[in-house]
């Protein structure tokens, strides 16, 4: 790897993400290239210069840039940056309908700091396998991003309270998780973003969210009736004891064990 280069690849468990990249590259070029993918690709830092179907192209700053599979392109520092530091997600064809790959030649560049802010945060989430709340952000990215390439970015559906009450129903029924935002979008027959965002709409929380928050009033109670702490995580909903710690020291300042530990001190 040439000096100062750096990557990071993987596949996280989120449906319709092939791939997510993260790299700092330094003085070097990729060569002309095409993935089966789509490729939604944001700057961190420097700029980046690349053809795309032979048009001169470039991304920096809050620009979200979107290559279409099948179609060739190139990439390297922009002529007086230092470098780029990128993030890209590499998304299954399926997410995004394949008759808006010219659309995406035409506008490959996207200035939209909302979307852009939510691909942050997808990231973040994925790095830090928050892979529920992820799936919800991926939803509204693929719907923005829908949006833009057809020419209506605000053409979304109206939110449905009646709706959001059923979601939060079937979260109810399933407080340990084991139901995902994809059999809710098929049992309720409406997208995944059209759910996060009748459902926030309606209680001022995420799906995601709302669930942590069910499953972390879970925890509490089990700790409290005397379940050790290495037995809660499964039994609440959490993928494993790290998760659990992360998001109840969000809710309560404590770790589990310390959470169990913080009632007086019985007395004889």
């Amino acid at each position: 790897m040439p000096d100062g280069c750096e990557v990071a690849a993987w596949r996280p468990t989120v449906d319709g993400i092939s791939e997510v990249f993260h790299a700092r590259v330094v003085d070097y070029g990729y060569p002309v290239h095409y993935h089966d993918t789509w490729t939604v690709l944001i700057v961190d830092g420097g700029a980046i210069r690349y053809d795309l179907d032979k048009r001169a192209c470039g991304a920096s700053g809050d620009v979200v840039a979107v290559l279409p599979p099948g179609v060739a392109h190139n990439g390297e520092p922009a002529p007086g940056a230092q470098g780029f530091t990128k993030r890209v997600l590499y998304l299954d064809q399926a997410l995004i309908p394949i008759d808006l790959v010219g659309a995406a030649v035409e506008q490959t560049n996207i200035d939209d700091f909302g979307l852009r802010s939510t691909i942050a945060g997808l990231h973040d989430q994925l790095r830090a396998g928050e892979l529920l709340q992820a799936e919800s952000s991926l939803s509204l990215v693929t719907e923005r991003l829908i949006g833009h390439l057809v020419g209506d970015p605000s053409g979304v559906s109206a939110d449905e309270p009646q709706i959001a009450r059923k979601l939060r129903l079937l979260l109810d029924e399933h407080p340990a998780g084991g139901f995902s935002l994809n059999d809710a979008a098929d049992t309720l027959d409406r997208s995944k973003a059209h759910l996060v965002r009748s459902f926030s709409a309606a209680y001022g929380i995420a799906p995601h969210a709302y669930l942590i928050a069910r499953q972390v009033e879970t925890a509490r109670q089990l700790l409290l009736a005397g379940t050790p702490p290495a037995d809660v995580a499964a039994t609440s909903g959490f993928y494993d004891q790290a998760h659990l710690t992360r998001h109840f020291k969000r809710h309560t300042l404590l770790t589990p064990a310390a959470y169990q530990r913080s009632g007086p001190s019985e007395t004889t």
